[in-house]
């Protein structure tokens, strides 16, 4: 069996396993006034698991096969692909999980778009900095003050 489908195969059973997830255990611990709603917070991950196991079975089916082609990766030329940059961003990603309650989303999202366009390539600083600040300000006012989730903006020994 070919690489995509064997990818296919195993997020078909992480997709059924989220919607069981789904279907059965997550609308029995909802509130009474709850279950007149019409949209449920289980609604979303029901379409989701549904849309998954479709997709993947396009993909074991065969269905969405036009003509063989070679592979865009060679496992037998890995180090001949930029392994570094992506170990670097794999890096920066667990960092970043591990910054983001002690030092605060704001400082903490905007060293990671900074660094992450740094391993990346880009080196003009008149970009990074601006695009950083302003994504990471947008995303946290979105979400702290139209959604209403509470994020904590600055680390806790400024009192944030």
């Amino acid at each position: 069996m070919a690489l995509d489908r064997w990818i296919a195969l195993i997020l078909l059973g992480i997709c059924l396993a989220y919607g069981y997830a789904a279907w059965f255990t997550m609308d029995g611990s909802l509130a009474p006034f709850m279950k007149r709603n019409p949209i449920w917070p289980s609604t979303f991950p029901k379409v989701l698991s549904v849309l998954g196991i479709i997709a993947t079975l396009f993909i074991l089916l065969g269905i969405e096969k036009s003509t063989p082609k070679e592979a865009d990766i060679d496992y037998r030329r890995l180090g001949e692909y930029h392994l570094g940059q992506a170990l670097m961003l794999l890096a920066l990603m667990v960092a970043y999980a591990l910054c983001l309650r002690p030092l605060g989303f704001l400082f903490s999202t905007s060293a990671f778009l900074i660094l992450g366009s740094y391993v990346l390539g880009e080196r003009r600083w008149q970009i990074m900095l601006p695009v950083a600040l302003i994504a990471t300000v947008s995303v946290w006012y979105l979400v702290q003050e139209v959604l209403g989730i509470y994020m904590r903006p600055l680390p806790g020994f400024f009192g944030g």
